[in-house]
């Protein structure tokens, strides 16, 4: 699977100024209504937030990959952020975080969400990739990264 096949060059941002967990989610939550605009935002953010109490998303090395399944989504959608400065997000190895690829996906789609899952954290395992991702300039150049 490529990120292309889920990520959108309007549902990347660079530089955003959140300054807590729930403010990256919520974030995270309005780029990926933009792929679901049946969806409120409300909703995606309140199942990324219920995904979440099961236990942090955060990888660790500053990255997490918030995600939720959800009725109204016909396919699976990406969105991703820069955070300005890096938040609390209760990794295992306690670093925070300010790369944050949110994932929502169909209801039913169990086997596609942990395809997902997977592909996502391979590419952010890629250290050469993350200190690409920092120093990329804009959304775009993120874009051009993510989607290649």
């Amino acid at each position: 699977m490529k990120l292309a096949d889920i990520l959108s060059p309007g549902r990347v941002a660079v530089g955003v100024a959140a300054t807590s967990k729930k403010r990256a989610l919520e974030e995270i939550a309005r780029l990926l209504a933009l792929g679901a605009p049946s969806v409120a935002p409300a909703d995606i953010l309140a199942s990324l937030a219920s995904r979440e109490k099961l236990g942090s998303t955060g990888l660790g090395h500053g990255v997490a990959i918030p995600h939720g399944r959800m009725a109204g989504v016909s396919t699976s959608i990406g969105a991703f952020v820069r955070l300005k400065h890096p938040v609390d997000y209760d990794t295992h190895d306690g670093q925070p975080v300010d790369l944050v690829f949110g994932l929502l996906v169909p209801q039913n789609a169990t086997g596609e969400h942990l395809q997902h899952l997977a592909a996502i954290a391979e590419k952010f395992s890629d250290d050469d990739l993350c200190a690409q991702i920092h120093a990329a300039r804009d959304d775009a150049a993120v874009y051009a990264l993510l989607a290649g």
